[in-house]
């Protein structure tokens, strides 16, 4: 059975580093077994369909290929169309007079631990916000990301883990795309 994928790289593209042009990117998708590939904006966004068993190694096979053909080190995080549609729906921050600018997600590689997630500070940078659901940590930075101390390196040195944020405008952008696709 055919699962929509979406596979989020961390660091590709950003600040004139770790150059992945899209097109090899598709290639190192379909070459792990990836189907109907689709990617969005430069910074390392794909949706794409796969088997079950593709999928469950996908994130580690993309990240691998990446390095072994452009020798780029980049992490990837996986989510199924299913685990996406539940990102949206239960972002805490969503409301009428909500600026969807200041809106981001953070997507963690692994389900955080108890006694990891208890190490995190919700005062650290305010105004700004974050709310932890399941394997997401969703963000609200009024002043923009590039100000806040609710960085990729706070959240993976506390959580353990590895993460990795889009905007909330991006996050519905994928999930449209593979909606798009599922239907199909």
């Amino acid at each position: 059975m055919e699962t929509t994928c979406i596979a989020l790289l961390r660091g590709v593209n950003v600040g004139g580093r770790n150059k992945l042009p899209m097109k090899q990117l598709v290639a190192i998708v379909e070459g792990i077994g990836g189907r109907q590939v689709r990617t969005y904006i430069q910074s390392g966004n794909v949706v794409f369909t796969a088997p079950s068993a593709i999928r469950r190694g996908a994130a580690a096979s993309i990240s691998s290929a990446i390095e072994q053909q452009l020798d780029i080190s980049t992490p990837v995080v996986l989510r199924t169309v299913e685990q996406l549609r539940h990102v949206v729906a239960a972002n805490p921050y969503l409301g009428p007079d909500q600026d969807e600018r200041a809106l981001h997600v953070a997507f963690l590689a692994d389900p955080p631990r108890s006694e990891d997630v208890a190490t995190l500070d919700e005062h650290r940078s305010p105004p700004d916000e974050f709310t932890l659901k399941g394997q997401e940590i969703y963000l609200r930075c009024p002043n923009g990301l590039a100000r806040t101390k609710l960085s990729n390196s706070y959240f993976d040195s506390r959580l353990k883990t590895t993460s990795t944020v889009r905007n909330w405008r991006t996050t519905l952008k994928l999930l449209e795309f593979a909606e798009e696709l599922t239907a199909s």
